[in-house]
C-alpha cells in the first residue's frame, strides 16, 4: 500500500503548523480543507493540489525548510484574506436580510414584537398586580400565601419577560437610527485586520 495516497489534508494540518502557519494548518482539518489545501499546494509549487504533492514537496530530499515555511505563510495570508471576502459577503447577506426583514409587509413579521410588549404590559401585569391587590385587601389567606410562595419564580419570570422586552426596545431602536450591527460584522473586521497584519 502507497501510504502517500492514503494521505488526506488533515494528515499535513501538524507539519503546515510546525511552518509556521496555524491558521492554514488547522483549516486543512476541517470542512474547508480541500479549499485551503488547494492554496497551499499553489504557493509550495506542488504538482497538483493533493494531499500527497504537498507532502513530497514537503519531504523531498532538496526541499528547503525555510522557503518551505515562507511558502506556507504566503500561503495563510491568502487564506485569510479569503477567509475576509466570505466574512463580507456573510455580513452583505445578513444585512440584505434584516433589511428584507424591516420592510417585510407580513403582518406577522412587523407587529410580533409590539404585540409582544402590549400584551406584557397592558394585560398581564396589570392582571398580576389586580390579582394580588385584591388577595391583599380581602385577606385571602391561601391566595397571599400563594404569592409568597412563588415570589422567587414570578421574579424569575417577570425578569426574563421584560429582558426580552429590553432587547427588542434597544435593537428597534438601533435599527431606526441605522446602527444596527452583526457579530459576523465583527468577525469580518478581525480578519480584515489580521490580513493586513501579515
Amino acid at each position: 500500500m502507497d501510504f502517500a495516497k492514503d494521505l488526506d489534508w488533515a494528515d499535513l494540518a501538524e507539519k503546515i503548523v510546525g511552518l509556521g502557519a496555524p491558521v492554514i494548518g488547522g483549516a486543512l482539518g476541517g470542512p474547508l480543507g480541500a479549499a485551503a489545501g488547494k492554496i497551499l499546494a499553489d504557493a509550495l509549487g506542488a504538482a497538483e493540489a493533493t494531499p500527497a504533492a504537498v507532502n513530497n514537496v514537503l519531504a523531498a530530499p532538496a526541499a528547503d525548510p525555510v522557503a518551505a515555511a515562507t511558502a506556507a505563510r504566503q500561503a495563510e495570508s491568502e487564506w485569510l484574506a479569503v477567509l475576509a471576502a466570505l466574512g463580507k459577503a456573510q455580513v452583505a447577506e445578513v444585512g440584505a436580510t434584516q433589511r428584507a426583514e424591516i420592510a417585510s409587509g407580513d403582518p406577522l413579521q412587523r407587529w410580533w414584537r409590539p404585540l409582544y410588549a402590549l400584551e406584557l404590559s397592558l394585560v398581564e401585569c396589570p392582571a398580576f398586580a389586580l390579582t394580588m391587590l385584591h388577595a391583599l385587601w380581602v385577606g385571602h389567606e391561601t391566595g397571599i400565601n400563594g404569592f409568597v410562595n412563588l415570589s422567587a419564580l414570578l421574579m424569575t419570570y417577570f425578569g426574563a419577560r421584560f429582558g426580552v422586552l429590553g432587547v427588542y426596545v434597544t435593537g428597534r431602536t438601533r435599527e431606526k437610527c441605522g446602527k444596527g450591527g452583526s457579530p459576523a460584522s465583527l468577525t469580518g473586521s478581525g480578519l480584515r485586520a489580521a490580513v493586513k497584519k501579515t
